[in-house]
């Protein structure tokens, strides 16, 4: 069984048992998320696709840690005009524990 769940602007493919890395939620970690943005499950027998959400689907979650991701560097650059300018970012990150699809 699986599902495809929304979380922030990205779609995940999401399985019982797995880790999945989203943008950041909040909350500790052991608290318990419910995605309720599904767009697909499959269940071994059936597909149920959403118009564009599957009603009443939902899949529920455990926080395993908040994280940041590695540093990226933003540089810009105008050649000949001495303009240089370099930024660091890290963005914050959630790592979930999938336990559950419910799909009624």
């Amino acid at each position: 069984m699986y599902a495809i769940v929304q979380s922030g602007s990205k779609q995940y493919r999401v399985c019982p048992g797995q880790l999945v890395e989203v943008e950041k939620i909040p909350g500790k970690a052991g608290e318990e998320v419910v995605l309720d943005r599904v767009l697909m499950v499959f269940d071994d027998q059936e597909v149920k696709v959403g118009t564009p959400l599957v009603p009443e689907a939902k899949v529920i979650a455990q926080i395993a840690e908040q994280k940041r991701a590695k540093k990226i560097i933003v540089f810009k650059f105008r050649r000949r005009k001495k303009y240089r300018r370099k930024q660091g970012h890290r963005q914050w990150l959630t790592r979930l524990r999938i336990k559950q699809i419910v799909a009624a």
